[in-house]
């Protein structure tokens, strides 16, 4: 069994002012998901999945095919891909769009795109975040302990001071789990950042009180693992997020909301895997000569070969 890697990057970029997704940053003109494959085909995944937007899938899909043609599995036969589409009105039978809503269903509804191209474990990344090396060697080892089993799900915990900014405070979610390393929620703090008295802090959503945080503290930085089940017990949550949501213009629909509603039910239970490996990301413009600048110190170190892929 190898376990599916499943990229959403269907989003716009408006922020970023274009496509990150096809945005060259490392030393060889290297896209942020070239590392993430190169690193998920080391750990044994065999298949690549693209959540795109239909805009831009033609061109997407003829830049993966060409990059990656000669790219290979560690058993030697070729990595797979796939493509799927992501778009408003790709919602259930029974429910009408509202005309003025422009805002994507979110990350949720996104993966459940995947749903009729998935049948193994699979891991979800965003497409314009970097998670390194170990990140990916666990969460495959976590699919292929978990080929044969339902209900049980992992996430891939960020300790908080390996992901925060150079260029400000950051909204981080922060996970909170039982002695046997169950997620029991993930709760969103706001300009999360180290203060003048050296302290780490940040605005507690649900209560509103800015608190301290350790910086050892696990964080969600959207790298989760799942087994197909995962899809039909989706479908449900999204038809009942729907009926309470179908007119709203900017609700949207997220992984944390589906997790946590199953593991309230008892439906399922979410392992909290821990990584060292520092992330990092693009978001605005002005991220983009840092994360530049950490691809070169990784190749200078040796950890990936410049160019990534012959």
């Amino acid at each position: 069994m190898k376990p599916t890697l499943l990229v959403l990057a269907a989003g716009m970029g408006s922020r970023y002012g274009g496509l990150k997704q096809m945005d060259g940053l490392g030393p060889s003109g290297e896209t942020i998901i070239d590392y993430s494959i190169y690193d998920a085909v080391k750990a044994g995944f065999g298949r690549v999945v693209y959540i795109v937007r239909e805009y831009f899938l033609k061109d997407m899909e003829a830049h993966v095919r060409e990059k990656y043609a000669g790219v290979k599995c560690p058993d030697g036969t070729p990595l797979e891909f796939a493509f799927v589409t992501q778009e408003l009105d790709k919602i259930p039978a029974g429910f009408t769009l509202n005309p003025e809503r422009q805002k994507p269903w979110g990350t949720a509804h996104a993966v459940l795109m995947a749903a009729d191209v998935i049948n193994t474990p699979f891991v979800v990344i965003n497409g314009d975040d970097f998670y390194g090396k170990e990140s990916f060697r666990i969460a495959g080892e976590w699919c292929q302990a978990h080929a044969n089993t339902k209900g049980e799900f992992g996430i891939i915990g960020f300790e908080v001071d390996n992901t925060l900014s150079e260029s400000g405070g950051v909204s981080r979610g922060i996970c909170s789990y039982d002695a046997n390393r169950k997620l029991t929620n993930v709760v969103e703090h706001h300009n999360v950042l180290f203060e003048e008295d050296g302290k780490l802090r940040g605005d507690n959503s649900v209560t509103g009180e800015r608190v301290e945080l350790q910086p050892k503290d696990l964080c969600s930085m959207n790298m989760w693992c799942f087994t197909p089940d995962y899809f039909e017990a989706s479908k449900g949550i999204f038809v009942d997020f729907l009926k309470a949501n179908i007119t709203e213009l900017k609700k949207e629909f997220y992984i944390p909301f589906v997790v946590d509603n199953l593991i309230k039910k008892g439906e399922a239970t979410c392992e909290v895997l821990s990584t060292p490996d520092r992330w990092f990301g693009v978001t605005f413009k002005e991220d983009r000569p840092s994360v530049v600048a950490k691809f070169e110190q990784l190749v200078a170190d040796g950890v990936y070969p410049s160019p990534l892929y012959k």
